[in-house]
């Protein structure tokens, strides 16, 4: 069979998600079993994987779909808990004395609370906090969910201490012993170039992020009154992004998202409370009144107006739960800690399931939904709860959890399903080998500008920048190799192109909806942040063109001309907005008269 024909249909289970998830907005609990069906069939009867293993992948998928419900019952036990408790109305009032406008707020809780605790935890864990306390300060529960998956990107590549470096890029390489002996040292500097181009890539996030939530849940619908904050966006951006790589150079890909996260905060913070680049009180920013809002962007999760029983909290002690999930999220990362080791002790496996070489295993108390849970059952005592507002904040949870799982149950398998038809009868590749295959068949010299949305297909299949790398790493280094140019600037697009498929993968969009109760929307949010995620992709590979031609093709390569147009045109976009606002404005007011 041809290599072209080959992709085509290892592309199939990908193209049923696109048509009906999100082109005929499906629920994912209605497209998914379909598109699991078609990855069952191609395996069995194209790829002839034996029946056993595909079961295996089908057990093991199951395994993991129920390790992030878990931490979705974590996260919206936290939120409910606040709630009950009174925290989340002192958390509003905190945010509102920052700053009333909504642009302002999903800055610093999206973009920088998120970047650090995407750096402290990883597994999708930023959605799982930010999301839902977005929707406890007053946000509809879609505008929350586009924000968190949009900010999914930058500080992705090195979440989790560093994971989707260190055990993702470092495993993939790994199976050519050829390339080093020295894996560690070749990974770190990788790292460095990752840092460098999510840097660049990164700048206009938290400007995309607003833009997108004023443009689509705005009283006007207007992408220039999100554009209007853009000084403030920028200089969020680059709080967070400059100490992000001089870590990433100097210490390794460890702690980069950590500490500028950290340290964006405390500057943005800071620097907002003194009134710096904040809009006037005449430009603040809100959503309409609720009762306006569409019913599609409200999920079925109700944030109630609870004051603590004492009638008021100290901002301190609201905060107390979120500084202490940060805090052991840090405490259980750390290999150095011996903490890290105790949450490690106890791992649950499946060794080689139905006789496969496929094995199944979790580490209950490594996974953020233990924390959770945890900091909920101090949250109990340090807020001073009674039992039966605390029994109501497990109930609901409970029920809230519930509704996704419909969802998570055929969409992991069908991952895993997916990602394991190697070794079958027919000896083809497995699937998302095969599919890069094609591509870089048709790319030939141009595969710096594909690199990334295969690396960002890798993470939409597998909802892991980890996984993607690990699926990948080798190829793209080989297919550097081919096309003559500096192998570790591909693997390195392959890393920053996995970690801008957060915004658009599947299950993180599943599980990030039900932590706020949005289940059977999922088409809608991915359709939002295709966008954002096309620019990071394609900014990101132009830049990589132009660096790894550079010497042979000189600065004015086909790379350096795309990076040049968009960055033209976002100066464009910026410089033009404040006259598309005040049209607008004086729009709405004629027909207001």
């Amino acid at each position: 069979m041809s290599t072209g024909m080959l992709a085509f249909l290892s592309l199939l289970p990908i193209l049923v998600v696109g048509i009906f998830l999100v082109g005929l907005r499906w629920p994912a609990s209605k497209a998914m079993p379909i598109s699991y069906l078609v990855a069952i069939g191609l395996a069995l009867f194209v790829w002839k994987v034996p029946g056993a293993n595909v079961a295996a992948a089908s057990v093991n998928g199951l395994v993991v779909a129920a390790t992030l419900l878990y931490i979705i019952f974590g996260a919206i036990l936290l939120l409910n808990t606040l709630q009950e408790s009174g925290g989340i109305k002192t958390i509003r009032q905190g945010f509102t004395d920052i700053s009333e406008d909504r642009r302002i707020q999903v800055i610093i809780i999206a973009w920088l609370f998120g970047s650090f605790i995407e750096g402290a935890s990883g597994f999708g864990t930023p959605a799982a906090v930010a999301v839902p306390l977005l929707v406890g300060l007053g946000f509809p529960a879609m505008a929350a969910v586009i924000a968190g998956m949009v900010i999914q990107s930058t500080p992705v590549s090195f979440g989790a201490v560093g994971t989707p470096m260190l055990v993702g890029v470092q495993t993939g390489l790994s199976a050519d012993p050829g390339i080093t002996n020295d894996f560690l040292s070749l990974v770190t500097m990788i790292a460095g170039k990752v840092a460098i181009l999510h840097m660049i890539s990164g700048t206009l996030i938290p400007l995309f992020v607003v833009a997108l939530m004023t443009r689509f849940f705005g009283k006007n619908k207007s992408f220039s009154e999100g554009i209007k904050v853009w000084k403030f966006a920028l200089f969020a951006a680059f709080a967070m992004t400059i100490p992000y790589v001089i870590v990433a150079n100097v210490l390794g890909p460890e702690f980069p998202s950590m500490i500028g996260g950290l340290v964006g905060l405390a500057i943005v913070v800071t620097a907002a409370k003194k009134g710096f680049l904040m809009p006037s009180k005449e430009e603040v920013w809100d959503f309409e009144e609720k009762s306006k809002w569409d019913p599609e962007w409200m999920g079925n999760l109700e944030i109630k107006e609870i004051s603590h029983k004492s009638g008021n909290m100290s901002m301190v002690r609201a905060w107390a739960p979120y500084i202490l999930v940060g805090v052991f999220l840090v405490l259980t990362r750390l290999s150095e800690l011996p903490l890290n080791g105790w949450m490690k002790a106890w791992t649950v496996s499946i060794p080689n399931i139905f006789g496969s070489e496929i094995s199944a295993s979790f580490q209950p108390l490594y996974l953020p939904g233990t924390i959770f849970i945890l900091v909920s059952l101090l949250t109990f005592f340090i807020h001073g709860m009674n039992g039966s507002a605390y029994k109501r904040a497990w109930s609901q949870s409970g029920k809230t959890t519930l509704a996704a799982s419909t969802a998570l149950i055929f969409t992991v398998p069908m991952v895993q399903v997916f990602a394991n038809t190697g070794g079958g009868a027919a000896g083809f590749d497995k699937m998302p080998i095969e599919l890069a295959n094609g591509a870089a068949a048709l790319a030939g010299e141009y595969w710096p500008l594909f690199s990334t949305f295969i690396g960002g297909l890798g993470a939409f299949i597998a909802g892991s920048n980890t996984v993607s790398n690990m699926m990948f790493s080798l190829f793209q280094y080989d297919v550097g190799s081919q096309i003559g140019v500096d192998p570790t600037w591909i693997v390195a697009l392959q890393a920053v192109g996995g970690a801008a498929g957060n915004m658009i993968c599947v299950h993180n969009v599943v599980a990030a909806s039900a932590v706020v109760g949005l289940v059977g929307k999922e088409g809608m949010v991915i359709r939002k942040t295709l966008f954002p995620f096309a620019y990071y992709a394609l900014l990101a590979g132009s830049i990589g063109y132009s660096i790894v031609w550079y010497s042979q093709k000189g600065i004015f390569n086909l790379g350096s001309l795309i990076a040049t147009a968009i960055a033209l045109a976002a100066i464009y976009i910026i410089a033009t907005n404040r006259k598309r606002a005040n049209l607008l404005i004086s729009n709405k007011s004629s027909l207001d008269m």
